[in-house]
């Protein structure tokens, strides 16, 4: 992974920059997710993402987790904006 400078696209995954902002963000997901599964037997799915507000399921041993809330915020957040500034919100659905 790298992160994005100065308005510019950061490569995901070794997804071009040419590809669109969904396809980068779920490439990006797809590997916070193997991260999350590999420490801690959990996971995390793209639900949906609308450009400024991404929505996720969290699952395995996520789901119930009192510690979920330091994932999601913490981690696939924390993550997320280092290559997509702009978003707003990061939203865990059931």
């Amino acid at each position: 992974m790298t992160t994005s400078y100065a308005g510019t696209k950061a490569e995901v995954n070794g997804l071009p920059a040419e590809v669109t902002d969904e396809e980068r963000m779920r490439a990006l997901i797809e590997t916070v997710s193997s991260y999350i599964t590999h420490y801690h037997g959990g996971a995390v799915e793209m639900v949906d993402y609308d450009g400024s507000r991404l929505q996720v399921r969290l699952l395995g041993a996520c789901e119930g987790c009192e510690l979920a809330p330091v994932t999601l915020h913490g981690w696939v957040e924390g993550t997320v904006k280092q290559f997509f500034p702009d978003l707003e919100r990061v939203e865990s659905i059931e």
